[in-house]
């Protein structure tokens, strides 16, 4: 496989970054996740964590070098991602079960497939145009649907935030799936929260990583969101990859896995702690605390 990939994340104007993002690949699979979190004092940022840190470890330990069915796995890797969260709040006894998006994009043998539940979104770009949209799982869209709202009107919903469809919670998630789609080569994979996509329409997300450079593409959106999202600004996270040809020649910051060994993975995943924290004062304990929770919570669907 060839690719380029870049991720990022940011605060914006909240206390914590309750977003979570990662990618892994082995030689011949490649995983993007991304999880937005809901839940007050630290639960969002731990249901989103908990989701991310499962779906990628699971990719590391089945992925040799590929998963056997990537539907199954897809499937398989969501609802325990779920089912440890409820675990997680049934342990530490919370009234209100965490929540959080997910989106989760597996390509393997040059087929990209994806899941998602909430409106955190994939969009997939070909040929300078969006060929693929992830539907969000949200009462606005729902009445988009129906016809009840225009476009214009959807956007400043008052409640364009509630989802019908999550990981966690008190019902289990309807989880969407999309058909496999063959990649060829400058196709685009971008995944992003609401705080990216909120502010920006399609077109300036199209328009920006047409072009494949996702290097420079996803600081210059996130810069636009940012500036766009004001005061209110949300928490922002968006991770872009391009798809190469194999006989293409070598290209600057571009990933070969051709000489990966068949049992190695890669990983760009940042853990739970005061890196991704802005105000929130938490004490180093209380942050160890969680991490054993969360370790926790995971290893027991493992």
């Amino acid at each position: 496989m060839r690719f380029t990939i870049f991720q990022e994340s940011r605060v914006g104007k909240r206390k914590t970054n309750q977003d979570r993002v990662a990618y892994s690949y082995t030689r011949d699979a490649l995983l993007l996740v991304l999880a937005d979190g809901m839940g007050g004092h630290l639960y969002g940022e731990v249901a989103a964590q908990i989701s991310v840190q499962f779906i990628a470890q699971s990719f590391q330990q089945e992925a040799r070098p590929k998963v056997s069915d990537p539907v199954l796995f897809l499937s398989r890797v969501l609802s325990n991602a779920h089912h440890a969260i409820l675990d997680y709040a049934f342990d530490k006894q919370l009234s209100d079960v965490p929540r959080t998006t997910i989106v989760a994009c597996l390509v393997q043998e040059g087929v990209a497939h994806w899941a998602h539940a909430g409106d955190s979104r994939l969009y997939m770009i070909r040929k300078n145009k969006l060929a693929a949209q992830t539907r969000d799982h949200s009462r606005v869209q729902l009445m988009l649907d129906q016809g009840l709202l225009d476009a214009e009107a959807a956007a400043v919903h008052p409640g364009r935030n509630r989802i019908f469809s999550c990981l966690g919670g008190n019902h289990p998630p309807q989880i969407e799936f999309s058909r496999g789609v063959s990649l060829i080569n400058g196709d685009v994979l971008a995944i992003c929260s609401d705080g990216v996509w909120g502010p920006l329409d399609a077109d300036t997300i199209v328009n920006t990583l047409a072009d494949g450079r996702v290097m420079d593409g996803v600081p210059k959106l996130m810069n636009q969101a940012e500036t766009l999202g004001g005061p209110q600004c949300d928490n922002m996270t968006l991770i872009a990859m391009t798809w190469h040809d194999d006989q293409q020649e070598d290209i600057p910051d571009t990933v070969s896995t051709r000489t990966m060994p068949a049992d190695a993975y890669t990983t760009q995943m940042e853990g739970f702690g005061r890196s991704k924290r802005d105000q929130e004062d938490l004490s180093e304990d209380e942050i160890e605390r969680a991490i054993r929770e969360i370790n926790a919570a995971i290893h027991k669907f493992k």
